[in-house]
Formats: C-alpha cells, sequence, structure tokens
C-alpha cells in the first residue's frame, strides 16, 4: 500500500534571495568609514615598530629603511591586522563599523553567517580586486546579483537590511 507524498512546498526565502544585494555605491562609501578605524590600527601598529626600532639601537628620529625587511614586516602587519578587523567584524554580526551606517551586512549564500575561512578568502581576493585597480569591486556593476569577485570566491553576499520599525 502506497500512499501520495504531499507535494514540495517550495523553500523558503532565504536572506540571501529575499533582499538585493547592496548596492557598489553603499559598498564603497562603507570602506571609506572604514578606512577611520583601520588608519588608527596602522598608526598603533607603525608606533610598536618605531618604538622597537629606536629600542634596537636606532637613532630615534632615524625612518625605517625603504623596501627593507622590516618594511615589509610591517606591511604584511598592517595588511593582516586590517584583516583581523574586517574577519572579526563579518563573524560578529556581519558588519564592520563602516557597514552599520549604510545597514550592510555581509553573509554567506545561504544567509548564515560566513565561516572564518571563507572570510579569510574574501579578505584576500579582496586586497588582489583592489590591486588590480578595484576590477573585482566594480565588477557589481555588470553582476546580475551585484557579486563582487570576492563574494564570488568566498562564497558570501553583502545585503541591505531594511530600515528598523520602531
Amino acid at each position: 500500500m502506497t500512499t501520495d507524498a504531499p507535494r514540495d512546498s517550495p523553500p523558503p526565502a532565504t536572506a540571501s534571495n529575499a533582499r538585493p544585494g547592496a548596492h557598489i555605491g553603499k559598498r564603497m562609501l562603507a570602506m571609506l568609514y572604514d578606512l577611520l578605524p583601520v588608519l588608527s590600527l596602522w598608526f598603533l601598529l607603525g608606533f610598536v615598530f618605531a618604538l622597537g626600532y629606536t629600542l634596537a639601537g636606532h637613532a630615534p628620529r632615524e625612518n625605517i629603511e625603504p623596501f627593507s625587511l622590516l618594511q615589509w614586516l610591517l606591511w604584511l602587519c598592517c595588511w593582516a591586522i586590517t584583516g583581523a578587523y574586517a574577519t572579526v567584524s563579518w563573524r560578529r554580526g556581519g558588519q564592520t563599523l563602516g557597514m552599520r551606517p549604510w545597514r550592510l551586512r555581509v553573509v554567506s549564500a545561504d544567509g548564515q553567517p560566513p565561516t572564518r575561512s571563507a572570510l579569510w578568502r574574501r579578505y584576500a581576493v579582496a586586497t588582489l580586486s583592489l590591486a588590480a585597480a578595484g576590477l573585482g569591486f566594480w565588477w557589481a556593476w555588470f553582476d546580475r546579483d551585484r557579486l563582487t569577485w570576492h563574494d564570488r570566491a568566498a562564497g558570501t553576499r553583502v545585503l541591505h537590511e531594511p530600515k528598523r520599525k520602531e
């Protein structure tokens, strides 16, 4: 004896398909806002490097030699601390400080919080996108889902949150 199974109902709308992806202009403005906390982290890191350089026996007003191993290490640390700021912010609430005023949120393709590895992949590909004159970001103008290269690579998307009714 067999019974007819009920028809599959359509899947519920997830966060990724219920709201459109964020416009690239708002993303750029959020990045501009995020430049402030990132610059403060870079200044702090630069101070630590300059203090260590002075304590290592160099004159107090002597600069770190351009293109030296120490300067490359400083730039690598700046990249890493910026990545830590972004990925921790995205992991904890889906937003950096710059994304909050624009009501932007990073989610995975299924609408759930992204994994740490996906967020670091997102950050690394975004770095390459910026190094390529921002091509990976400008791609969102032509993408039907408004996804950037780093969104595609990491399986994430940036959503525009609706205003809260109070």
